[in-house]
């Protein structure tokens, strides 16, 4: 028998959203991440890639739209489901679709009409934060971690002010989600000019002259999400481009980092469901010893610690997801909680399942040891996690 979804206070409406969102991970993200796993980065995103079709396909599904009559804690459960769902198929490709909102949503924040039109939902766009020389330090926003005496290199990427405008030099690391395919960005990047020196937040239409890329990257994991470098050669953007300016750019990127880390929470507790539910299957039809393994005590034990430790990421995403959307006071201690704990949970539950597949966990010709690589990733993006620990750690002894 299936494992029921314990969470009992679910509206009608959002269990039909959940099947919906379900039906999809299963029917497209899924069939469609093993194939672009298996092919080169390059390949991967050539014209024609089932990737874009991905894409195309979830606009159509309308599970990223916000519907303005519903309250902050109805679309945060709303969106909470989605992502769950949508990561139990393919976390990758989730990732991609989700981080491909982040112009349009920063846009839609401005309350600017003409941005809100130059940057829609139907092209795809980029979180360009990662830098070459600035990895999960980039994260520190208040830089309580830095090492008594360091001095942070120079940012690679930096925008300085020219006339009505900006203009944008530099280089975002080969770990931009979407960073080669993206049409338009949300750039977080250093500021310049005659009496300020900081960090700003800009929309950039990556189609500009003085934008190039990189070749995509290749990795052990969460293959299907494109990732690569992204070159700006004195880009020039408008000066309403800056969305989030030096002197707020502190609250603005912890309010990023802090959004960043719910949904990594509630995506890779989708990601320990989805091992769970594979190995679960596998252990009832897989007959050894003249029994289905599930019969033997020490795969029915390991079954078991493998649900309590599922179930115990999924309240935590659940809670942090719904309290960071929709609270009044978003929270990125808890935020940081939830994804250590979640990626940490997927990975330990992938590789549990994973073992109990024996050898044929071992072989591409069974889905787990993808979901174990594409867990395993999940520990080092949007910040490590032990340099996140730290951060949430600083927090708590400031209190």
């Amino acid at each position: 028998m299936p494992v029921p979804d314990i969470r009992i206070d679910l509206s009608e409406t959002e269990r039909a959203i959940q099947k919906t969102a379900h039906r999809f991970a299963a029917e497209v993200l899924r069939p469609a991440g093993e194939a672009l796993d298996k092919l080169s980065a390059e390949e991967a995103i050539a014209e024609g890639s089932i990737l874009y079709d991905v894409h195309a396909k979830y606009r159509e599904l309308g599970l990223s739209d916000v519907d303005p009559d519903l309250t902050p804690l109805e679309t945060a459960r709303m969106s909470a489901i989605v992502s769950e769902e949508l990561s139990w198929g393919d976390v990758g490709l989730a990732i991609s679709c989700g981080v491909s909102g982040m112009a349009p949503n920063l846009a839609m924040l401005s309350g600017n009409p003409d941005l809100i039109e130059k940057f829609p939902r139907d092209r795809i766009g980029c979180w360009a934060g990662t830098e070459p020389n600035h990895g999960s330090d980039f994260v520190d926003m208040d830089e309580r971690n830095v090492a008594p005496g360091a001095t942070l290199p120079r940012p690679d990427c930096i925008a300085t002010r020219d006339g009505n405008g900006f203009r944008i030099s530099g280089q975002k690391s080969a770990w931009v989600s979407n960073g080669t395919i993206a049409e338009q960005a949300a750039l977080y990047c250093g500021y310049r000019d005659e009496e300020t020196s900081g960090f700003g937040v800009f929309l950039v239409d990556l189609t500009t002259e003085g934008v190039s890329r990189g070749k995509p990257t290749e990795k052990i994991g969460q293959r299907p999400l494109n990732q690569g470098e992204i070159f700006f050669d004195g880009v020039y953007v408008p000066a309403d481009h800056m969305v989030v300016p030096p002197e707020a750019y502190a609250e603005g990127g912890n309010a990023t980092l802090t959004m960043a880390n719910s949904s990594m929470g509630i995506s890779f507790a989708g990601v320990a469901k989805a091992a769970f539910d594979l190995a679960l299957d596998y252990s009832k039809t897989r007959i050894q010893g003249g029994i289905p393994i599930i019969q033997h005590q020490s795969v029915k034990a390991r079954i078991f610690t493998m649900y309590r430790k599922v179930e115990a990421a999924r309240a935590l995403a659940w809670n942090t997801y719904l309290a960071n959307l929709a609270g009044p006071t978003p929270d990125i201690t808890a935020a940081i909680a939830s994804k250590v704990t979640c990626t940490q949970t997927a990975f330990e539950v992938a590789s549990d399942a994973l073992q109990i597949f024996g050898g044929n966990g071992i072989s591409k010709e069974y889905p787990i040891e993808k979901i174990m690589r594409d867990a395993r990733i999940s520990m080092i993006e949007d910040g490590c996690n032990e340099t996140l620990g730290l951060i949430a750690g600083s927090r708590l002894a400031a209190e």
